[in-house]
């Protein structure tokens, strides 16, 4: 996949709204270190004509402003939500969320939002936690080998613990289901383990990096969009 062209992507992760953040192999819920504009940064230096960034948090995207300022990226920036960005239409080549809108907004809103963004034959990458993690992961505590919540059903999820918020999740046919329906046609998924030799996270064990070593803790996601 290559770089040029205009793209679309989080600034920071719109999970900030929700005062929560995603797990990740030997990582927990907890984790507060948001990324702003790595991705896009990333995409600008890699010969991108445009890189926009869509976020609904003010102070992100301040933040987000002033790194670009300082290392001259280029980077655009606009406070919206991702399930309805206002920007028109057909107006992009590729529309990514590492975490962000792919978990913390409702795929059949941002989904199609996505599609009315991109240009046919443009592409949507997004990253989230597996369905199985989600399966294994009790109310409190660590994610564990046995599964404690039913996979029938499964699409919101709300945590009631020290950090509320509330999650989507559609199991994997569900989401093909959003996504064929909005236009999209899968072109790869990956299922992402931790590496054998990684070591549980200092303070984010919510996934331990035994139980990603053995199972997939992420899903990366890659579409195209049919012609209309």
């Amino acid at each position: 996949m290559g770089a040029k062209g205009d793209h679309l992507g989080q600034v920071v992760d719109p999970r900030a709204r929700a005062g929560r953040a995603p797990r990740r192999p030997g990582q927990g819920r907890r984790r507060a270190r948001l990324r702003h504009g790595v991705l896009g940064a990333w995409l600008k230096r890699a010969g991108a004509q445009r890189v926009v960034g869509v976020d609904v948090t003010p102070a992100q995207l301040e933040t987000a402003r002033q790194l670009n300022e300082q290392h001259g990226l280029g980077l655009e920036f606009v406070e919206a939500n991702a399930e309805e960005t206002g920007l028109p239409g057909e107006s992009f080549d590729l529309a990514f969320s590492e975490y962000g809108a792919s978990i913390w907004c409702d795929p059949a809103k941002w989904i199609p939002e996505a599609a009315r963004l991109l240009r046919d034959g443009g592409e949507l990458v997004f990253m989230r936690g597996s369905t199985l993690q989600l399966l294994c992961m009790p109310d409190e505590g660590q994610v564990g080998p046995q599964l404690v919540r039913p996979q029938k059903g499964l699409y919101r999820l709300e945590w009631y613990d020290d950090d509320p918020g509330v999650e989507f999740h559609p199991p994997m046919s569900e989401l093909l289901r959003i996504l064929w329906d909005s236009g999209f046609e899968l072109l790869d998924f990956r299922e992402l383990f931790a590496p054998d030799d990684a070591p549980d996270h200092e303070y984010y064990d919510t996934v331990p990096a035994e139980w990603a070593k053995r199972w997939p803790d992420e899903e990366i996601w890659r579409l195209r969009l049919r012609r209309r």
